[in-house]
């Protein structure tokens, strides 16, 4: 791949950056600095992703990520994703994205369309904090994507003044259980400039969890992990640590 590093491989995986634009811009968020601008695609650069993707027979899954992907417009997604279906050893297609949940009309006939028209399972990431987030449009948008065999699941950051409570992290993860979502991963805060008023302490989020465990049944209890640059994926928190 050229120096643009818009793909990244783990493994099995491999995380496409497909645009650097995103909805909303969270101010806890730990890629708040990193430079989109300088990651743009270009046809070239598409062209050259779908053929690193095709040559790597260990992969089987294809995240988009940003920014966030659905910001793209779905003539250029559905095209990603036709192409995507087209490599033999490519089984699913994961999106990460919070526009079904700050624009839920951003769920519209042509999203449903290439998302589930093809063979690959595709999975959509959501990030709700609060349970205050799924208004009855978000519920809606949401029931959309269940309905056309869409796999939902949702992460969190644990927020000090925002769901850094037990009985509220209960409440969201029925509310999203009620919205057709499982609960995916609960994010430990990450030190970023301009945010330390959210910081929750690691040893907090433990509590957290395991008062959900007694709150919640097993399925509906997200699991606790960071985020740490270079790894291959999200680092479990050990609960009894």
């Amino acid at each position: 791949m050229p120096a643009t590093g818009l793909i990244r491989k783990y493994d099995s995986r491999a995380l496409l950056m497909v645009t650097g634009q995103c909805a909303i811009n969270c101010r806890y968020c730990f890629r708040r600095h990193f430079p989109y601008e300088d990651h743009r695609l270009s046809p070239e650069d598409r062209t050259q992703a779908i053929k690193t993707l095709s040559e790597d027979t260990r992969l089987n899954e294809v995240i988009f990520s940003g920014g966030d992907p659905l910001v793209a417009n779905d003539r250029l997604l559905s095209a990603w994703a036709e192409a995507l279906a087209a490599i033999p050893h490519i089984r699913r297609l994961r999106v990460h994205t919070r526009l079904p949940v700050v624009i839920p009309q951003r769920v519209t006939d042509s999203l449903i369309k290439w998302l589930s028209g093809s063979r690959l399972q595709a999975v959509v990431v959501i990030h709700v904090n609060h349970p205050a987030e799924l208004d009855a449009d978000t519920q809606r948008a949401l029931e959309r994507l269940k309905a056309a065999g869409i796999t939902l699941l949702n992460q969190s950051v644990v927020l000090k003044g925002v769901n850094d409570n037990a009985r509220v992290l209960a409440e969201l993860s029925e509310r999203l259980f009620e919205c057709g979502v499982l609960p995916y991963y609960l994010h430990a805060f990450d030190p970023v400039a301009g945010a330390h008023h959210f910081e929750v302490s690691d040893n907090k989020a433990r509590d957290l969890v395991r008062q959900l465990i007694t709150l919640l049944p097993g399925f509906l209890v997200p699991r606790l992990v960071r985020e740490i640059p270079g790894q291959s994926g999200k680092t479990p928190l050990d609960l009894f640590a």
